[in-house]
């Protein structure tokens, strides 16, 4: 008796909990991608409970697949927490006429520049006189995302080295009378020194920072190029000794620069960029 009770539950308490989740009953995982991709369009941003709603799912499965979406680069986070289709979604749909931004392709850039060389990657660009960057450590972790805490000296770096030689003179006057900060006993605080060190990268379009931010890492940065040959970004590998890992990721670093470069501006915007033979001796002789 008490077996055909429990058994007679049975079907009541699938309908209360079919009842309580009625809007995703007989739906399969695609129909629910579907839903809340299909909440894209021209280019609207929705946040989470927004999402759920036009999509007709609870919002811990819309917090779940948006999360799983967004992993995939399929959605973005905007700055304010909204969510948007991502570029590959934006190039699917035919709705990007304008070439991607760096924020759209950095993160791929550093995560196949870290998977070759196993470096520390970032990129990086002017911000008020300082590096606003993102990085990509070696292994499974995602790039990090632009944030307004996470800026570098430009200096002390390889990077903010790139994006100095090639920004206007008042700017590189305005960063040294901002004040040359020393992290390291090695860090360049001579006014003259840092002038001499972006002569360099401007000639070889190749920059190094020796120690200057941290004890024992050394920085290599090239430009990124956009539309008229203006740098918009550099590209940064950290490496632990010049002698013996420079000339191994130049090639990589420098494919990656040019790629981005062709991808923002056009093959024909992008100035040639020098053969690295000797010239990154000279750099370690006089850039750090």
């Amino acid at each position: 008796m008490q077996r055909r009770d429990t058994v007679a539950l049975l079907p009541r308490r699938r309908e209360r909990s079919l009842a309580g989740n009625a809007t995703e009953s007989g739906r399969s995982v695609t129909s629910k991608i579907t839903s809340i991709l299909m909440t894209f369009t021209e280019g609207s941003e929705h946040s989470l409970t927004e999402i759920a709603r036009l999509a007709g799912l609870p919002v811990s499965t819309a917090h779940r697949l948006t999360a799983e979406l967004a992993s995939r680069r399929l959605l973005e986070r905007t700055t304010d927490g909204q969510y948007r289709a991502g570029l590959p979604l934006r190039t699917i749909g035919g709705t990007d006429a304008a070439p991607p931004s760096v924020t759209d392709r950095a993160p791929y850039v550093l995560e196949d520049l870290a998977a070759v060389t196993k470096c520390r990657a970032r990129l990086g660009v002017l911000r008020e006189l300082e590096v606003a960057y993102i990085q990509k450590e070696p292994g499974p972790r995602p790039a990090t995302s632009f944030s307004a805490a996470a800026t570098l000296p430009l200096h002390a770096t390889a990077l903010g080295r790139v994006l100095l030689a090639f920004s206007p003179q008042r700017t590189v006057e305005m960063a040294i009378l901002r004040g040359l900060r020393q992290y390291t006993p090695h860090t360049v605080t001579a006014p003259v020194r840092l002038r001499r060190a972006l002569g360099v990268t401007r000639l070889t379009r190749v920059a190094v920072a020796k120690w200057q931010l941290e004890p024992g890492v050394c920085g290599v940065a090239v430009p990124v190029f956009g539309s008229g040959g203006d740098v918009l970004a550099a590209i940064e590998l950290s490496v632990r000794d010049l002698g013996t890992d420079l000339q191994p990721i130049l090639g990589p670093l420098s494919i990656a620069a040019r790629s981005l470069s062709r991808e923002l501006a056009g093959v024909s915007a992008i100035p040639t960029q020098p053969t690295a033979t000797e010239e990154p001796r000279h750099l370690v002789a006089v850039g750090h």
